[in-house]
């Protein structure tokens, strides 16, 4: 197995709309700058802007043009570059196989496997990268169960029964980012990921998030389609790829890239001052290819993680994505809910209205109208789907296997009584 180590470049390869195969786009550079400072730079490479078919990477910071773009932000990643590369889960694979922990981001991209979000893929140096069809079968989720479990506990992996090729599968197809663990598997519809439950749940989170997707289409919004199966006595989350369009001959990718790159912050809460559907849904406006549907859908989203207590609604949950030039909001994901103590204010990751994040009814009227709707379009939008919520959360949750002791656990979540709590605000 060979890993790269102490990169400071890399070559950007992108699958283009319609295709399956990638090309090589650009180089993307991060050193220090003259303040020590890290500083990315990328450049398109002058045969691929020759393509009469080459797409931009993203629709905002890396336009398509013969230019040397620079950034001293995120740590100097460029957003679309960033959401390709691993989150948590990923790095801590990378870093126990490599033994490292102090890496460079480009080692990070440069370590992944091929089953990254979205179309890009990275490499070492020019030549053309291979693409990857050699996925996990859901057969085989039992044996990463296990391993995934030795590795949440620190455990040294064992030896024999074909655990070792079992880790060498994990790693070099576990590249999704978040901190649960999961890994990406094949069955004859294509790809999914499959979201493990975490040994610390205080509930069964498979069960109850797939719940949640079904709940959020039943309220007319547009979520990732999802399935619950049962390895052994441990349950798993299904939540099938849509950056993926399965083919005869491999899969076809669309582009994507993080609310987080459009809001073109950091996902610390030294920045949460850019986390806010506002100012998504201005960015919408500006790249999305159908930006009032986009915006409604948005608001949508909004609502219903206030009427969840999603309070994990953070920039890096929502996305962007490309099948052809086009881009336009992704399908719902990660959509779970919480139970705060307070049952007076519930806050979310982003700021939604003129009180901040305050997940309130009044706060989610009171920018409405930048989400493209009138104000009594929007009341009639929060009444229908904080009824759909309170007449069918707990039934979809039975339906998808949940137990009545952990339907107990979350009923708080839903539309808590400060939702529509009387407030007096001086501001």
């Amino acid at each position: 197995m060979t890993f790269h180590v102490g990169a400071q470049s890399c070559f950007v390869h992108v699958v283009l709309p319609g295709t399956e195969d990638f090309v090589l786009a650009g180089r993307f550079n991060l050193e220090p700058n003259i303040a020590g400072v890290p500083t990315g730079q990328f450049v398109y490479g002058k045969n691929y802007l020759a393509r009469k078919d080459a797409v931009a990477l993203d629709p905002a910071e890396l336009k398509l043009a013969e230019a040397t773009y620079q950034t001293a932000a995120m740590k100097g990643m460029f957003g679309a570059i960033r959401d390709a590369g691993p989150d948590h889960w990923g790095r801590r694979l990378i870093e126990r196989f490599t033994g490292i922990t102090q890496l460079t981001e480009i080692d990070y991209l440069l370590n992944s496997p091929d089953d990254r979000s979205g179309a890009l893929g990275f490499g070492p140096d020019a030549r053309p990268l291979t693409t990857d069809h050699a996925f996990n079968k859901l057969l085989s989720l039992d044996k990463l169960i296990r391993l995934a479990e030795q590795i949440i506990a620190d455990d040294e992996t064992p030896t024999g029964s074909g655990i070792d090729q079992v880790e060498d599968l994990l790693l070099f197809h576990t590249s999704m980012g978040g901190a649960r663990p999961k890994v990406v598997v094949e069955d004859e519809e294509g790809l999914w990921l499959a979201k493990f439950n975490h040994p610390d749940d205080r509930w069964n989170y498979a069960r109850i998030e797939h719940a949640m997707l079904e709940l959020a289409r039943a309220c007319g919004i547009n979520s990732a389609k999802s399935q619950v199966v049962t390895i052994g006595d441990r349950d798993l989350l299904l939540v099938k790829r849509f950056d993926r369009e399965r083919t005869a001959t491999g899969y076809q990718r669309a582009r994507m890239v993080s609310g987080l790159t459009l809001l073109q912050t950091e996902d610390t809460h030294q920045h949460r001052d850019r986390w806010s559907y506002i100012l998504l849904a201005e960015q919408l406006r500006r790249i999305s290819a159908r930006p009032a549907d986009d915006a409604a859908e948005l608001y949508r989203r909004m609502v219903f993680n206030a009427l969840i207590s999603n309070t994990d609604d953070h920039p890096r949950n929502h996305a962007i994505l490309a099948w052809g030039e086009g881009w336009e909001l992704s399908p719902a994901y990660d959509l779970t809910p919480s139970t705060p103590i307070s049952i007076e204010r519930r806050d979310l990751a982003m700021t939604c209205g003129d009180w901040g994040r305050y997940a309130h009814a009044d706060n989610l009227l009171s920018q409405c109208a930048r989400f493209h709707l009138a104000r009594a379009d929007a009341m009639q939008i929060i009444k229908q789907m904080e009824e759909q919520v309170l007449s069918s959360w707990q039934e979809l949750a039975r339906k998808s296997g949940t137990s009545q002791k952990d339907c107990d656990k979350v009923a708080p979540a839903f539309a808590y009584p400060g939702f529509r709590m009387d407030v007096e605000r001086s501001d």
